[in-house]
């Protein structure tokens, strides 16, 4: 297997607290072996889950030929989700447009952005198409707030005054995607998208989201992960598919 034909998909789901729900969405993932869910973050007080699943690209499937096993994968588990998951029982702080709150799909080592975004569009139609979905392709293309239906805590003002300052798009970090979002009673965070970690990473950003805090009379505590860096995304799909083999 070649290590340098690889992609992946990230997939936020708007449940973490409900079990058999993602006990069906997970064993969905099972039915297409070749594809790897490498990483499981949930986060109970936004009521979220991301999955990072990895599959191989080989000449025959590396675009838009149904027979990806990431796309296939992917598109399992999001039916498995929508069958699966109620909205309207659903509480939780974090932005969400939906039971499938985000789907992206990136390449690994080698492989190209315009096969990943082949996938991405294949998978979109096919939501469209096949489950009746409403496949948003990008939240600012419609002009709409997000659904957040929690209370705003004095300091939320504050922290997103911080992700504004610290974004790319506000004049701080370049490739640098920041939301300032309540988490839990007593808590509010800069949540961060980071574009291009070997151009800025982590450090980088917790050290200027002190200094702005500071500003702010805030204090920081130390940032944490949602998910892995590539290279151990790439190490845990090759030891978990050959252990399968």
């Amino acid at each position: 297997m070649l290590k340098s034909m690889l992609a992946c998909c990230k997939l936020y789901i708007s449940e973490s607290r409900n079990a058999i729900a993602l006990d069906s969405i997970e064993r969905a993932a099972k039915l297409h072996p070749e594809a790897i869910i490498t990483n499981i973050f949930k986060d109970e007080v936004y009521n979220r889950v991301g999955y990072t699943i990895v599959s191989h690209f080989t000449p025959a499937n590396s675009s838009l030929d149904a027979s990806s096993p990431l796309k296939r994968a992917v598109f399992s588990m999001v039916k498995a989700a929508l069958e699966a998951i109620d909205l309207e029982l659903h509480s939780g702080t974090h932005p969400r447009v939906g039971v499938v709150d985000h789907i992206c799909f990136h390449p690994l080592a080698q492989a190209s952005m315009d096969q990943a975004a082949g996938l991405a569009n294949s998978l979109a139609a096919d939501i469209g198409h096949k489950l009746q979905g409403v496949v948003d392709c990008g939240s600012h293309s419609l002009g709409r707030q997000l659904q957040c239906p929690s209370p705003s805590p004095p300091t939320l003002e504050a922290v997103r005054r911080i992700a504004r300052r610290v974004s790319g798009r506000g004049g701080g970090l370049q490739s640098v995607q920041a939301m300032g979002l309540v988490h839990g009673e007593n808590s509010t965070e800069v949540a961060c998208n980071l574009l291009d970690p070997s151009s800025v990473g982590a450090d980088q950003v917790q050290l200027e989201v002190q200094r702005l805090a500071h500003e702010e009379g805030l204090a920081v505590c130390e940032g944490y992960f949602t998910d892995f860096s590539q290279e151990r995304v790439i190490e845990t799909y090759l030891r978990t598919i050959k252990s399968c083999n």
